[in-house]
């Protein structure tokens, strides 16, 4: 992590993503398209040229129907080796995955800057986000109808569709997420991971 903030490039994410994408037999242009990106930035991806954003890895890894892990930690890595990767709006730490045969969980500990408000892409079909607030107040859920909750309370939603992520009262916010991601829809191209 950069002293202001920024996520520094971590080039194994490159590796994982060119993996994923030609398991599947997609293209760089296919990609691209399916996640809504330039050719350009998924290629400066792969060749390690580009730092993602957070908006951009969740895009990526939803046309590519995997959960973010994916592309951020090597299969069998502790969640603490992935980095943490920074959005408009959103610092997101991962804390842990969790697999089990129907669903793969992922934990995140996220930062939320205060002035600033983060959509996020929607999500594959299935995905739910569950977000407790640790600090601040935050408006988060579906970017047609947010919701918004303070320390100690817990919010859910199902994240198939954009959402939006914003610290209220000029404040920055902390809160823990938890990513459900279903593993019983095959990815485009090939099997669910």
């Amino acid at each position: 992590m950069g002293t202001d903030g920024t996520s520094r490039f971590d080039p194994a994410i490159g590796r994982r993503l060119r993996g994923l994408r030609e398991a599947r037999g997609l293209s760089l242009s296919e990609l691209a398209r399916r996640a809504g990106v330039g050719k350009a930035t998924v290629s400066g991806l792969e060749h390690g040229t580009r730092n993602p954003t957070l908006e951009t890895m969740y895009a990526i890894a939803a046309a590519l129907s995997v959960p973010m892990s994916a592309l951020t930690l090597d299969p069998g890595a502790p969640a603490g080796d992935a980095s943490p990767v920074r959005g408009t709006a959103v610092l997101s730490t991962l804390l842990e995955v969790f697999r089990e045969p129907g669903a793969t969980y992922e934990m995140f500990r996220l930062r939320i800057l205060a002035g600033v408000e983060q959509t996020s892409p929607a999500h594959p079909s299935g995905v739910t986000e569950h977000l407790s607030v640790v600090g601040g107040t935050i408006r988060t859920g579906p970017a047609a109808a947010p919701l918004t909750a303070g320390p100690g309370e817990h919010l859910s939603w199902a994240a198939d569709v954009p959402h939006v992520y914003a610290a209220l009262g000029g404040e920055e916010a902390h809160a823990i997420l938890l990513i459900r991601t279903p593993r019983d829809r095959p990815a485009a191209g090939g099997p669910a991971e």
